[in-house]
This record gives structure tokens, C-alpha cells and sequence, in this order.
């Protein structure tokens, strides 16, 4: 999808239709938009450019005239084959084609469009798993910064697992969570994302198949899936994976791994029992299937404290454990890691040294004062009143609106309410009139390709007014479906 980066300038006295075809021609020419690539809608382009439709019209006329762009009935504008032979005498390379052909798989077009409208403050994100700005200790951090005025010994290239002090920090503080791990089993990377790319293609053979909880986040990715990777679901009930389902499909499928998302999970918000922590656990180890376990949000309890991790009741080296600060702390600092036996982590070092030469020096080391000192479970204290408080405010807008056209557990923890509808929607279409009324949501497709019932809430990211405002237009519109 081409993007808009600019707005006509209404105060010119260069009619505005003309700065827009100068605008578009710059991009061509510029080789930003190659042959063949396929120009927003004219609606699209009307409201990215803030003008009236008939001045992009008027504007597309020209450029069609001028042999800039094509026009098909029911396909719309692309770039035209000879567009190219009106600015130079050689012909580019195919950049579509090379797009094409990329190994790693696009997003899915909703995922695209979730992407490309998150940052524009225009719109209410009513589903994106992040900490609002106001809940990001900004002024502390500008003083963590500030106190590490003469601390900072080494700032070229880390070693390949991480800084030292930051591993043992992480291995300090992983006892809270009931892991013991020395520093040498843990691997910093830039976030769960990453270790999930450097598990993907550093230890998984291609073809093999990964289990999952359904619905799951990671469906809403082509991660895996571009390494050659098949990901399996398996159903959930109120206490997390079904363990019979799972010992099923591992034997079916010859399973290499098992993903899962123990505490607060994305999007559902179940945190899986401890009773049926006991028994996938005793399954995966008489299938002998390795467990990925995901605990971004295993700290974001919001009543009380939920049980140990896997990795804690994990006697044999079973499972490999992803942790970050991106849910608790800030996203921006891109600071996560990976604990596991150590030819894992030395296998996992060695990739991602040839994939980035280690995470961000100085990202570390302000990772490594928060962790050790009291800061952060002060902040973490002060972020679970926040997120209990929008929770309770969401369950309460929930309760006045949906009440008849929905049902919903509260979560315990996390980030996210799933929120089943009723009666089954087309969500592609409810998507899209949201975002005309300036709602951003995440349907449930997303996460199960199948589903036509769900919705990820988040109660993070948007103000508590906005939150409101957004949660009473998506009512209408399921309202007005009659």
C-alpha cells in the first residue's frame, strides 16, 4: 500500500489539484511508487490530502492525460507501464517483482491497515496492546538517563548474549517470578518479536509444525510462517489449552514446539489455572515437546498474584522463556529476553549477531539501572492501580452498552477484554466503519481466521474519555445492524 506523506499547502496560489499532481509525479519519479503499483482509492486520497474528491479527480485527469497513471473500471489507478519512458530513456528494475518474490510473507491487509492508521492521531485505538504515553514513567526515565553520568564503560558492540550487568540483573530479578537462570542461560534481544524471529529460523527445522493456543496472537503474524513453519491450534477453555487436544495434535502433526502465552493471554486475557499449568507441563514432557512460553504480561497482575511461570516448575530444561519490558515498562526501549539451556541460547547468540551485532548499548544500560534498584516494582505497583482502574472503567462502559449485544469475562491481568458478539458480524466491514467514525479496533479474524464473534479490547492505550466515546460508537454501529 503507498503512503501519504504530505498535505497540499491551501494558503499557495498554486491551485491545489496541481500541487497534488506534483506531489504524486515527485513520488514516480523518485521511484518511491514503482510501475504497477495500485494508488489508494480516490476517497483514500481525499482524506489523506484533506481536500474534496473532485480536486483529486481533477488531479488524477491530468496525471492520466500526462501518461503518469492508468485507470481501470472496478481496479482503479496504477502506475502506468510507460510512465518511465516520459523521465528517462532507461527503464527501472522491477521493484514489484523483487516484492513479490521476498521470503517473508506481507501482514494481512488488516494488520496493514491497523498498522498504518495507529500513528495518526485522528483515530481512537480501541485494540492496540501498548501503554498508553501517560503510563510510561517518562520523568523517571529522563532521571535513570541522567544517573548514568559516568556509568556507561562500554558503548560500542555488546557480547553476543548482552551486557553483562543487565543479564545479571534479569537473572536477579527472574527469581521474583520463581526461575532460577544464570546469566549465562539468558540472551537480551530487542524484544519477545525478535526472539521469536531468532527461535524461528535459528534451532526450528522448515516444515516443522508449532502448536498454539486458538485463538493466539501469533496467527496475526506471518513470523513463523515465512521460516517455513506450520502453526496447529488447539482450543482453550476458561483454564487455558486443553492438554488432551494438545497431546492429540502433537502426535498428529509430529509437533517441534509448543507456543504459549501462559499469563493474561493475547487476546483472550485467560491465565491458565494452576492445575492445568501441572498438566500441559506433564504432557509436553511425555511427548518430550519443547514449550515456547511468552510471559510479556505474567507481571501485569491487576487482583492478585497468578501462578509461577512454567519455566518455574520446569525440572528439565523443557521450556524456553521470553520476558520484556515493552508491556510493563516501554515499548521504545526494545529491551526483552530469552532463558533457556545454554547450547540454546549460545545457538540463538551467535544468529543474532549475525542478524544486528546485539541489542542497543545504551538501551541496556538503562534497562540494567531500573531493574536494579527498587524503581521498577515501584512502577509496576503504580501501573497495576492504572490498568485495574481502566479495566473497571471498560467492564463498566461494557455493562451500560453491550450488555444485550455481547458477553465478556473481566480479566484478571493484562492488557485485553475479548469481547464476543451475539450475533456473528462481517468484522471486515464493522472494521471499516469504525475507522470512518474514527475508531481503530482489532477484530477477532486477526487472531482466528474463522471468526466472525470477537473483538480485542484493550484498556491501556486510549484515555479514559476516548475509551468511552469509542466503546459507544462501536455500540451503534452493531446497533444500527438491527
Amino acid at each position: 500500500m503507498l503512503t501519504i506523506d504530505w498535505k497540499p499547502d491551501k494558503s499557495s496560489d498554486i491551485p491545489i489539484y496541481a500541487q497534488i499532481v506534483a506531489y504524486i509525479k515527485g513520488k514516480i519519479a523518485g521511484g518511491d511508487w514503482p510501475i504497477n503499483s495500485k494508488l489508494p482509492t480516490q476517497r483514500a486520497l481525499a482524506q489523506a490530502f484533506d481536500v474534496n474528491r473532485s480536486t483529486v479527480v481533477t488531479a488524477l485527469e491530468e496525471l492520466k492525460a500526462d501518461g503518469f497513471i492508468e485507470a481501470t473500471v472496478g481496479s482503479g489507478s496504477v502506475v502506468s507501464n510507460n510512465t518511465w519512458s516520459l523521465l528517462t530513456t532507461v527503464p527501472p528494475p522491477n521493484w514489484l517483482g523483487y516484492v513479490e518474490a521476498g521470503a517473508h510473507l506481507p501482514n494481512s491487509p488488516t494488520i496493514q491497515d491497523i498498522n498504518r492508521y495507529e500513528p495518526d492521531p485522528r483515530y481512537i485505538r480501541l485494540g492496540t496492546g501498548e501503554l498508553s504515553p501517560s503510563l510510561i514513567p517518562v520523568a523517571e526515565m529522563e532521571e535513570v538517563m541522567a544517573s548514568l553520568q559516568g556509568k556507561l564503560t562500554h558503548l560500542g558492540y555488546s557480547e553476543p548474549k548482552g551486557l553483562l550487568p543487565l543479564r545479571e540483573a534479569i537473572s536477579n530479578h527472574l527469581r521474583s517470578r520463581g526461575i532460577e537462570a544464570s546469566p549465562a542461560s539468558i540472551l537480551v534481544v530487542s524484544g519477545a518479536l525478535q526472539a521469536l524471529q531468532l527461535i524461528s529460523i535459528g534451532i526450528l527445522h522448515r516444515g516443522s509444525a508449532i502448536l498454539l493456543e486458538q485463538p493466539s496472537y501469533l496467527f496475526s503474524l506471518p513470523l513463523f510462517q515465512s521460516s517455513g513453519m506450520r502453526l496447529v491450534g488447539v482450543p482453550m477453555d476458561t483454564e487455558g489449552i486443553s492438554p488432551q487436544v494438545l497431546t492429540r495434535q502433537k502426535q498428529a502433526h509430529n509437533a517441534a514446539l509448543l507456543y504459549t502465552i501462559s499469563a493474561f493471554h493475547n487476546p483472550t486475557g485467560i491465565s491458565m489455572s494452576e492445575i492445568r499449568r501441572e498438566q500441559v507441563l506433564a504432557a509436553c514432557e511425555r511427548e518430550r515437546l519443547p514449550v515456547l512460553e511468552d510471559d510479556v504480561y505474567g507481571e501485569l497482575w491487576l487482583d492478585e498474584p497468578g501462578p509461577l511461570p512454567l519455566k518455574a516448575r520446569d525440572q528439565s530444561g523443557l521450556v524456553l522463556y521470553l520476558g520484556s519490558l515493552s508491556k510493563t515498562l516501554s515499548p521504545g526501549l526494545r529491551i526483552g529476553w530469552i532463558v533457556g539451556p545454554e547450547p540454546v541460547i549460545e545457538r540463538l547468540a551467535d544468529v543474532k549477531m549475525q542478524t544486528d551485532y546485539g541489542a542497543s548499548a545504551i538501551s541496556q544500560w538503562v534497562a540494567t539501572e531500573w531493574l536494579t534498584s527498587d524503581r521498577y516494582s515501584r512502577h509496576l505497583d503504580r501501573l497495576r492501580t492504572a490498568l485495574r482502574h481502566r479495566r473497571d472503567r471498560m467492564c463498566e462502559c461494557l455493562t451500560r452498552w453491550f450488555g444485550d449485544l455481547a458477553d465478556w469475562r473481566i480479566p484478571h491481568g493484562g492488557f485485553y477484554i475479548w469481547l464476543r458478539l451475539h450475533q456473528a458480524v462481517s468484522m471486515r466491514k464493522l472494521f471499516t466503519e469504525a475507522l470512518a467514525k474514527g475508531v481503530l479496533l482489532n477484530p477477532g479474524f486477526v487472531y482466528d481466521q474463522t471468526d466472525s464473534h470477537h473483538l480485542r479490547l484493550s484498556y491501556v492505550y486510549a484515555e479514559e474519555a476516548d475509551m468511552e466515546k469509542a466503546l459507544f460508537v462501536i455500540a451503534q454501529l452493531l446497533r444500527s445492524r438491527g
